[in-house]
């Protein structure tokens, strides 16, 4: 099993005709998703890759069928419309890797998608993948790259630095131990999946017995992750590492939901507020698979 994206799950392109769009589908379709067509208004009967390009989603949806999933290349202004469109032709999850979106828009996304039953991840995701069965986004890079970085196996990933995200994969495939599904969460300052949400999903998925996170200052996405352990609605062996913790108040630490400010966000506090729950954190991203290894064996 996996979370959120498997082999058989369906993939429009919103944005494919643009470049970061035709070079995403290009790994995406290499890696094995099941694309069956992309989105450009104005572009309809063009080809990327040899799948076909439409105007509008509803018009794929039309002739395609229903579609699980849309990942959104489109430019900032745009997104809360292209998210809209998705939604409102019965997309119930939505992948965008877009940043520098303002809040009131994300917003307005995410409580759009509540309301329709549906999921965001991001903005700002660098997506998810699968390994072995499927990648929605940039994660992974390159056909290549994901098979070498992305061994299947039994440990669920979320990280919250976009830059990072190969890093833990890479170390749990060294310690022969392969991850189930790795996604990254995003890096605005309000995200529609959230660390809480997505630790719920690796708690019913039966391929998956820990998750590793790489977390990091700012926000409180580790702090509910923490509650979320101390309810009991995650059960499973949880490893986090906290990037950052040097920072100073007000810094912005890589991008904007990692600031520490009003004394919120701290290190110390999502330290204590993970260990007090039940999970394990480490000082430094080598040390989670040799965690991980000892925990579930």
């Amino acid at each position: 099993m996996s979370i959120l994206l498997d082999k058989n799950t369906t993939v429009i392109v919103q944005g494919m005709t643009g470049r970061e769009g035709t070079l995403r589908t290009a790994f995406m379709n290499g890696y094995g998703t099941r694309i069956v067509a992309g989105v450009t208004p104005g572009r309809g009967g063009d080809e990327v890759h040899g799948l076909p390009v439409y105007d509008t989603v509803q018009q794929v949806i039309d002739e395609k069928g229903p579609v699980d999933a849309s990942v959104t290349f489109i430019p900032g202004p745009a997104l809360k419309s292209a998210v809209y469109e998705a939604i409102d032709a019965g997309i119930k999850f939505v992948v965008s890797p877009v940043e520098r979106i303002p809040v009131h828009d994300v917003m307005d996304m995410v409580q759009y998608a509540l309301k329709n039953e549906a999921r965001i991840l991001g903005p700002g995701s660098l997506g998810l993948i699968t390994p072995g069965q499927a990648a929605i986004g940039w994660l992974g890079g390159s056909v290549d790259w994901a098979n070498t970085l992305f061994e299947p196996g039994s440990v669920g990933v979320i990280s919250r630095s976009g830059g990072q995200s190969g890093t833990v994969p890479w170390a749990l495939k060294v310690a022969d131990l392969g991850i189930s599904t790795a996604l990254h969460i995003g890096t605005e300052p309000v995200l529609g999946l959230t660390m809480s949400d997505v630790l719920k999903r690796f708690e019913a998925d039966e391929q998956t017995k820990a998750v590793a996170v790489f977390g990091e200052i700012g926000g409180n996405l580790e702090e509910e992750a923490a509650e979320t352990v101390a309810r009991g609605e995650f059960t499973k062996p949880l490893v986090v590492f906290i990037a950052g913790a040097w920072a100073p108040e007000g810094m912005r630490f890589s991008h904007a939901s990692s600031i520490v400010e009003g004394g919120k966000g701290t290190a110390q506090g999502k330290i204590k507020a993970l260990t007090e729950a039940g999970a394990y954190v480490v000082d430094s991203p080598e040390e989670i698979a040799p965690k991980i290894k000892e925990l579930i064996q």
